[in-house]
């Protein structure tokens, strides 16, 4: 077993600048740490238990079978609080047939970030007989 002490998903967007205003200014991501210097820097953001860093540059966008999974407390707040702040949605808050709650949104680079709520009476939190 390989002991983990941390984790963090790198993305390394088109255009540096827009995604750290995205990522920063639009969802509201809190900076963990930045690092070097230019428009290629560094930033790192809290993503939970996890990170979110943006570094470099890449002529192309992620693939789109790539995603980004965010657990909100109440995605229609959530919807309300980024639509405000000027996030397109590119679909509302729907409650799935597999009982979770997602919203999803898409970052300058077409990157698919779903937002989820999971219910209080959903598998994920409550299990019987535990």
């Amino acid at each position: 077993m390989v002991h983990v002490l941390s984790s963090r998903t790198l993305l390394h967007p088109t255009d540096p600048e827009r995604s750290r205003a995205f990522y920063g200014d639009a969802l509201g991501l809190a900076v963990y740490r930045e690092f070097g210097t230019g428009p290629e820097r560094g930033t790192v953001y809290f993503l939970g238990g996890g990170f979110l860093e943006l570094s470099g540059r890449s002529d192309s966008p992620p693939s789109p079978e790539v995603r980004l999974w965010l657990q909100v407390p109440d995605v229609h707040a959530a919807h309300a609080e980024l639509a405000g702040r000027g996030v397109e949605v590119v679909r509302p808050p729907v409650k799935e047939p597999w009982g979770l709650i997602e919203m999803w949104i898409e970052d300058p680079d077409g990157l698919r970030i779903v937002l989820v709520e999971v219910p209080h009476d959903h598998p994920v939190r409550y299990r019987p007989g535990i």
